[in-house]
């Protein structure tokens, strides 16, 4: 199926994915480029950064399932579940190849991602991802607790989000970048006064996060995309995810770039779309795609899994 050809506008578009709705958003023609958002984020958080790449690229960016306009069944929502659910996407509208870039819960999915389906990854940004070590902010710790949702169901409101979103605009016009988190935080709640989509956030959050940090790790395999140009990009302000997490990974993953931007926190996508699209752009341009086939993934692991022969009993 040949890809379609749109301008630089990102249009949102739909399908039924084993009979659940999922949402995607997508711009542009060229090679593609698939940006996964983050917790409690939508497709549409990526909009200034797609409509950049745009020019050059086919950008496909999806709302995934529990998050966004996606439906939000009872089901799994496991990094594994959700790199599937991208999988599948891919393959229903003809792209069997891509660059893949996640921020923070995306950059998990990402990574995942890469490591069940490796033939279908030519490059991987990881933007302040997480999956590269324990620590995360006690905030999210404290979200995975017990009886959350009862919470969010008494505190997620109208006159909330009204005042978020009025005092995000309020500070932006003052040039103040706290007014970005605030709509931000605006846009992210709203699909939470439904009680599925919050059942779904909380599915989502408890299968990578518990009281004590980050449940799910990379680490031990990060040396695998050798064959992968990667690059991590981090806000130098980030007090969610640790930027030390990003330059550890940076040191485990062979050939990879490791880039800040001053400016941001946690969404640089959101605080600094300028200078993240350009980096994207730059890494993409001067980089030549990777390519491991299914043959070639034995070899891969075979190199970084060294094994010996065990002496039994009679041996001894």
């Amino acid at each position: 199926m040949p890809l379609p050809t749109l301008g630089p506008r990102f249009e949102e578009w739909q399908i039924a994915l084993h009979g659940r709705r999922v949402i995607y958003q997508i711009a542009g023609s060229g090679p593609p480029v698939v940006l996964i958002h983050g917790m409690l984020n939508s497709s549409s958080h990526w909009q200034a950064v797609a409509e950049s790449l745009a020019d050059e690229y086919t950008v496909i960016a999806p709302d995934l399932i529990g998050h966004g306009d996606s439906a939000a069944p009872r089901g799994d929502y496991s990094l594994g579940a959700h790199a599937a659910s991208i999988r599948d996407l891919l393959a229903a509208i003809g792209i069997d190849r891509a660059s893949v870039v996640g921020h923070s819960l995306g950059g998990g999915v990402a990574m995942q991602f890469f490591y069940q389906f490796p033939q279908r990854v030519e490059r991987l940004v990881l933007i302040s991802s997480g999956g590269l070590g324990r620590e995360v902010s006690p905030m999210l710790r404290t979200a995975a607790l017990p009886g959350m949702s009862g919470l969010l169901s008494l505190t997620i409101h109208p006159r909330l989000l009204t005042a978020l979103r009025g005092g995000g605009t309020h500070l932006r016009e003052r040039g103040i970048g706290a007014g970005v988190y605030l709509q931000a935080i605006a846009r992210a709640l709203q699909p939470l006064e439904n009680a599925d989509a919050r059942q779904a956030f909380l599915h989502t959050l408890r299968s990578v996060i518990d009281i004590h940090g980050q449940r799910v790790s990379a680490t031990d395999r990060l040396g695998l995309l050798e064959a992968i140009p990667t690059m991590i990009v981090w806000g130098e302000r980030d007090r969610t995810i640790p930027i030390e997490h990003g330059r550890s990974a940076h040191e485990a993953i062979p050939n990879s770039v490791f880039q800040t931007i001053p400016r941001a926190a946690h969404f640089p996508h959101l605080e600094a779309p300028e200078e993240l699209s350009s980096l994207l752009e730059d890494f993409l341009g001067r980089t030549r795609p990777g390519r491991i086939d299914d043959a070639d993934w034995g070899a891969v692991l075979a190199r970084r899994s060294p094994r010996s022969r065990r002496l039994g009993d009679a041996a001894a």
